[in-house]
């Protein structure tokens, strides 16, 4: 019997916006959550603290929503998750539902962790690489580690792709004559 391959982890999301292709819009969101406990919820889950997280108080899934004000365009949702440091704390297994509200939400992902340590990357997108438009996130804990009860989430972030506007973008100006003018004085 072989033992699968742990989940390597991704990079690190601030590296994703120094790019300058996406930006965290966590901030624009409404978040809920299934259940916490007291001093562990969505203020952890939120405050940049690899060493926080969000610990869920009671029976699976454990949820966290995530509502838009108006339809949001979503590229990737980034969870940062540590075995080494939560055991059986740590997600196993995890589903990604999207949709306008909780009535009609439908998973576009699930995934199969194998002690995760560091960032988990997932896409949200649709088979031609398109992002999703949505105004509802939700992420299920369907299991933990060592069939763990409760879980843990250290952080979420979700990113959405900066669009090309044409706002400060000039034509170049090769010509001689427009060589002459192009500096303001």
């Amino acid at each position: 019997m072989t033992t699968p391959n742990k989940t390597p982890p991704g990079a690190d999301p601030k590296q994703l916006e120094r790019t300058g292709t996406v930006r965290e819009i966590g901030s624009q969101a409404v978040w809920s959550l299934s259940s916490c406990k007291p001093g562990f919820g969505v203020d952890q889950l939120r405050d940049d603290n690899l060493e926080t997280y969000w610990q869920s108080d009671g029976s699976q899934p454990h949820l966290v929503n995530i509502q838009f004000r108006r339809k949001t365009t979503v590229k990737t949702l980034c969870i940062y998750a540590d075995y080494k440091s939560d055991e059986s704390y740590t997600p196993s297994k995890i589903s990604v539902r999207v949709g306008n509200n909780f009535h009609n939400l439908q998973e576009i992902r699930q995934l199969e962790l194998v002690e995760p340590s560091g960032w988990i990357h997932v896409p949200l997108t649709d088979n031609h690489k398109k992002p999703t438009r949505t105004f509802m996130i939700q992420i299920a804990v369907l299991a933990n580690h060592q069939n763990g009860r409760d879980t843990h989430m250290r952080q979420i972030k979700i990113y959405t792709p900066v669009e090309e506007s044409s706002v400060g973008r000039f034509p170049r100006c090769t010509t001689i004559d427009f060589m002459m003018y192009r500096s303001i004085r």
